[in-house]
């Protein structure tokens, strides 16, 4: 092997490394990119779970913290009319 074709050899070599480098650069990006774009409408879907959730806490807050007497007391009504 002559030094011409040593040299052909080497800057082959190194074409495709840096090829499969920069493949390997724009997947990772890409799967990046799909990864967010997912998770953006996964977190909307959540948040809006979350306020769900909450609006149900507070209805049964109120159903605990309400007397008795004052359900009593409406039942009594309700039985009066």
């Amino acid at each position: 092997m002559n030094v011409f074709e040593m040299v052909v050899a080497i800057v082959l070599i190194v074409m495709c490394t840096v090829t499969m480098m920069v493949r390997a650069k724009y997947a990772q990006r890409r799967a990046v990119s799909s990864d967010a774009a997912g998770s953006a409408s996964s977190n909307l879907a959540l948040e809006k779970e979350v306020e769900q959730l909450r609006d149900r806490v507070k209805v049964l807050e109120r159903i605990a913290v309400e007397k008795e007497d004052t359900l009593t007391r409406e039942i009594e009504q309700l039985r009066e009319r």
